[in-house]
């Protein structure tokens, strides 16, 4: 395939990094885009590190061999986290791009000194927050908190709950924050960017959320201008959902909003080596 012409491949457990996704096809809308949601692996936060390691680096090679993508962009701060340098050393000649949690602004424009981070349990384990809280930010405090209820519930949930619900998901983890003196919040996993309203709305006006989804498309922009970008109209981009079960009906319901053509949406057999 021509190399401007390759795609670039998003990678999540689930829905997550559909927001990022569509932040970056909506800033390039001629870049081929291909969308890979491990529906066979989900949740990833929940797993250990070898065993998470090992199926992401499983997915990547399958995906390298079926899609060729000139940049891989890990949209889940588990999977980040957890196989981001190993992914590196495994596959060299490909770019990656990792989801890491938005610590460093948030760390840095701290009043209270007191910054809060909710993500998964392997995000919030692995994360070594006392290194940003070093570099940027010696008097400053990360408390982390692991929310897998919060991802079962964008997963399975969100798309047909109301504001007074995702409200009421988001309070305790909220007020947890604020009790503990927080000023900032860090959503670190993806899957909280579909309840990034309900976060500013129940956090203001004493409390700031930060996440990182201008901050991956503009590393993954800086990348493509080095590449070399599509210069004429690409194809449709493409939702993929591994495993072998039939579509959930959700699934099209999210190809549709996220602008899949219905056609593009289709499984990818994966085993587990």
């Amino acid at each position: 395939m021509v190399e401007n012409l390759r795609p670039v491949l998003f990678l999540d457990s689930g829905i997550g990094g559909l927001p990022y996704y569509r932040h970056f096809h909506t800033r390039n809308p001629r870049e081929p885009v291909v969308y890979v949601a491990d529906r066979a692996s989900f949740p990833y936060g929940a797993k250990d590190a070898p065993t998470l390691v090992s199926l992401i680096r499983n997915l990547i090679a399958r995906c390298i061999g079926r899609f060729n993508p000139k940049i891989v962009v890990l949209a889940c701060n588990s999977a980040s986290v957890a196989a981001l340098d190993d992914l590196r050393k495994q596959f060299p000649a490909f770019p990656f791009v990792g989801t890491v949690p938005a610590l460093k602004p948030a760390i840095v424009q701290s009043k209270s000194r007191i910054v809060g981070l909710l993500g998964t349990e392997r995000t919030v384990a692995t994360l070594n927050s006392s290194e940003w809280t070093k570099r940027y930010g010696p008097d400053s405090t990360v408390i982390g908190i692991a929310a897998p209820e919060l991802v079962n519930f964008v997963e399975n949930a969100a798309i047909t709950s109301d504001e007074e619900s995702c409200e009421r998901m988001v309070a305790p983890f909220v007020e947890g924050f604020r009790r503990a003196g927080a000023d900032s919040i860090v959503l670190g996993c993806t899957h909280f960017l579909f309840l990034s309203d309900a976060f500013v709305q129940r956090a203001a006006p004493d409390i700031h959320i930060y996440d990182s989804i201008s901050g991956i498309s503009g590393r993954v922009e800086s990348l493509l201008e080095s590449m070399g970008r599509n210069p004429g109209t690409p194809g449709e981009p493409i939702l993929v959902v591994t495993g072998t079960d039939p579509i959930e009906s959700r699934w099209k319901h999210y190809a549709e909003i996220f602008g899949f053509p219905g056609e593009s949406l289709y499984t990818m057999p994966l085993k587990i080596e």
